[in-house]
């Protein structure tokens, strides 16, 4: 399957790969859904933007554990920094990610599209203005922000009841409708409406290349190759048959 995948990515003219919380989970991010995921934990309520908004303090609180004392110590695997040597050759030509962690960038990809945002930026509600998260104080809860002073900051991803931000959205559909070849690495396909954009590629003749350890609702209605192994392994092998 590795080999079959190396050679239609060789012969490819724009391969696109979509990932999604597996291709993280070998960094040590958990998934925020299934039997491990963090809703089990926690209450997603905090990232919910009507609850942010009511209740401003108690939310930056979990934000904070979740997403800036946790996951902020995360690193690039060798899943990602795979995907940013393919990009460097010119294998692949863009990544769409459904992750906010920043780590396909930290790697080394050049052409990433956040479809949900991303937690390195912090935003003022109050004045528009945006802060790289590492200047961003959080010894003081609720955080302030530096410009306005407001207690009105929020992490540059989508909360639930939010729409998806542009460019961000246009540019990965059309990247799905332009693609040949759509490497689909690490995601359910549970998530909408980022679980369209593989479809969109297909219905616009891409070939589906999927890498998961366990079938996706992709697996059996869109995908022409399945490879059932986790990330790291199977884009290390890629990379050795492209001779990267």
């Amino acid at each position: 399957m590795i080999k079959k995948a190396a050679e239609i990515i060789k012969n490819a003219k724009h391969v696109c790969a979509f990932t999604g919380a597996g291709i993280s989970v070998e960094s040590g991010i958990p998934p925020f859904r299934g039997e491990n995921g963090l809703w089990n934990i926690y209450d997603p309520s905090f990232i919910e933007i009507e609850n942010f908004y009511r209740e401003y303090a108690a939310c930056w609180v979990l934000i904070k554990k979740v997403f800036y004392d946790y996951f902020g110590k995360a690193k690039p695997n060798e899943a990602h920094i795979g995907l940013a040597q393919m990009e460097s050759v010119g294998y692949v030509k863009s990544i769409i990610t459904q992750n906010i962690d920043n780590l396909h960038t930290c790697a080394g990809n050049k052409m990433v599209f956040e479809f949900h945002g991303t937690s390195e930026r912090i935003i003022c509600l109050s004045c528009n203005k945006k802060f790289d998260a590492r200047k961003i104080s959080f010894n003081i809860m609720p955080p302030r922000c530096p410009n306005c002073g407001a207690k009105s900051l929020k992490p540059d991803f989508v909360f639930f009841g939010e729409g998806i931000p542009e460019p961000a959205q246009s540019l990965s559909y059309k990247e799905a409708e332009i693609a040949d070849v759509f490497l689909v690495i690490g995601t359910t396909g549970e998530v909408m409406p980022a679980c369209l954009i593989p479809q969109i590629a297909k219905h616009n003749g891409a070939k589906i290349i999927e890498i998961n350890p366990e079938p996706s609702a992709f697996t059996r209605q869109i995908t022409n190759l399945y490879i059932k192994s986790p990330a790291t392994e199977a884009v290390s092998e890629l990379c050795k048959e492209l001779q990267l």
